[in-house]
C-alpha cells in the first residue's frame, strides 16, 4: 500500500511516520520542482512524478497552496483525496467565503474587493476596524493588514495599491471582539463515516499559532454540537475524504468560522500523544480506505509550537509527559521549527508542566507559555 503526498514539509513527515506501522509507504512531492522525495530523510527518489502517479494507491496533500497545473494533473488520476475542489477552496478565501455563504454557515461579516478605492465604501459598511486578507497565499499572519482607525486608511490604501487585486482580490472582514479561538479537527471516510476530535483552544501571537490546549476548557455540549454540525455541512458538501480542520471564533454561545484547512492541522498535533489515534494516522486510514481509529482523548494536552528558535538542550525531556518533535529545518524568524506536546492527568498538572517547561526555554520565543499556564491553573 502506498500514498503520495503533495508537499514535503513536516506534515508529510508526520504522515509518513504514522503510516509506517500500518504497512503504508509514503512518498512526497516537492511542489517547487516536482521531485519525489522521502518525506523523512528528504532524499530524492529515483522514481519520477509520472511513475509515482501511476503506481501509488492514493494521493493526498499536506497544504493547500499547490500549483494549479500540478493539482490538475493529479486530479486527473482520480486518486486525489481530499478532492481538488476541497484543496482549492482551502487555498482561496474567496472560494471559502462563497462555500460558507452557500451553506449558510456563520462567519465574519466581510466584503471582497478588487480595487483599492472600494475600501472607502467597505469602511462605511463594516466600520473602521478591519482585518484585510489576501485571498491566496497568506498564512501565519502573512498577507494580512489591519485597519484600527479611519485615520490610517490613506496610508493603508497607498500600501495596497501596489498589489494586483484583480489577480489576488482582498477579503475584508469586520474586526470582531470574540471570546477565544477554537478549532475542530475531524476525519471523514469515502463512504461518509465521520469521527471528531474534541474542540481545541488556540492561542495566537502576531497572527501565528503558539499554543493549543485540548480538550478546550469550558466547552458545553451545545457548543460541541454546533461545531460538529458545521463540520458535517462542509465535509458533506465537499464529499471530503481525510482530515479536515475548521477554525472558529467563539462569541458567547455562537461559533463563527474563521477559516477551513483541508488537511492535517497544526492545532491537531496534540493528538499525537493526547488521543488514542492521532490525526496523521486517521488521515492515512481515511485516504487509504482503512477503518478509522478511535479519537478518544487519553489526557489533557498542551501543544506548544517552537517558532524561530535554534536548537537547544533536551533537558526538558525530564518533565513527565513531555514529548519533543523537532523538524530539522534551518532556523529563521517566524518559522515553525518543531513542537512540544505536554500530557498530564489534569489541567492543574498540565499547568505545572507548562511552567516547568518554560524554565528550560528562551522565553522570548514562547511569549504565551506562562500566561496560559496561569490561566489553566485557575480553571483547575
Amino acid at each position: 500500500m502506498s500514498i503520495l503526498v503533495l508537499g514535503s514539509g513536516q506534515l508529510a513527515r508526520m504522515m509518513s511516520l504514522a503510516a509506517t506501522p500500518l504497512g503504508v509507504d509514503v512518498q512526497a512531492v516537492d511542489v517547487a520542482n516536482n521531485q519525489v522525495v522521502d518525506p523523512v530523510t528528504k532524499l530524492v527518489s529515483q522514481h519520477s512524478l509520472d511513475s509515482m502517479l501511476t503506481d501509488v494507491n492514493a494521493i493526498t496533500a499536506e497544504f493547500e497552496h499547490i500549483p494549479e497545473d500540478l493539482l490538475a494533473k493529479v486530479h486527473a488520476t482520480g486518486k486525489l483525496k481530499p478532492s481538488a475542489e476541497a484543496i482549492l477552496t482551502g487555498a482561496d478565501r474567496v472560494r471559502e467565503k462563497a462555500l460558507l455563504e452557500k451553506l449558510a454557515i456563520a462567519n465574519c461579516p466581510f466584503k471582497i474587493i478588487k480595487e483599492v478605492d472600494q475600501l472607502d465604501q467597505t469602511v462605511e459598511e463594516l466600520g473602521n476596524q478591519l482585518i484585510i486578507k489576501a485571498s491566496r497565499d497568506g498564512y501565519d499572519g502573512y498577507g494580512q493588514w489591519r485597519l484600527q482607525d479611519q485615520s490610517e486608511l490613506p496610508a493603508l490604501k497607498a500600501q495596497l495599491a501596489e498589489l494586483d487585486l484583480e489577480k489576488v482580490p482582498l477579503v475584508v472582514e469586520k474586526m470582531l471582539k470574540f471570546d477565544r479561538e477554537l478549532s475542530m479537527v475531524g476525519v471523514r471516510t469515502e463512504d461518509g463515516q465521520i469521527a471528531y476530535y474534541p474542540l481545541a483552544e488556540n492561542l495566537h501571537y502576531q497572527g501565528q499559532l503558539h499554543v493549543s490546549i485540548a480538550p478546550a476548557t469550558q466547552i458545553s455540549p451545545a457548543l460541541t454540537s454546533q461545531a460538529q454540525t458545521v463540520f458535517n455541512k462542509l465535509a458533506e458538501s465537499l464529499n471530503y475524504v481525510g482530515v479536515l480542520a475548521v477554525e472558529f471564533f467563539q462569541m458567547g454561545d455562537q461559533l463563527l468560522v474563521n477559516e477551513i484547512a483541508p488537511r492535517v492541522h497544526n492545532s491537531g498535533h496534540w493528538t499525537m500523544h493526547g488521543a488514542d489515534t492521532c490525526q496523521f494516522e486517521n488521515h492515512i486510514r481515511a485516504v487509504r480506505g482503512l477503518p478509522l481509529g478511535s479519537t478518544k482523548v487519553t489526557s489533557p494536552t498542551a501543544m506548544i509550537n517552537i517558532i524561530g528558535c535554534k536548537a537547544f538542550a533536551r533537558d526538558m525531556l525530564s518533565i513527565e509527559g513531555c514529548h519533543l518533535h523537532w523538524y530539522g529545518k534551518t532556523p529563521r524568524e517566524k518559522r515553525k521549527m518543531g513542537h512540544f506536546n505536554l500530557c498530564a492527568d489534569s489541567y492543574a498538572e498540565l499547568a505545572k508542566s507548562m511552567l516547568a517547561l518554560a524554565e528550560y526555554l528562551p522565553i522570548e520565543h514562547f511569549p504565551l507559555l506562562k500566561t496560559e499556564a496561569a490561566r489553566l491553573a485557575k480553571i483547575s
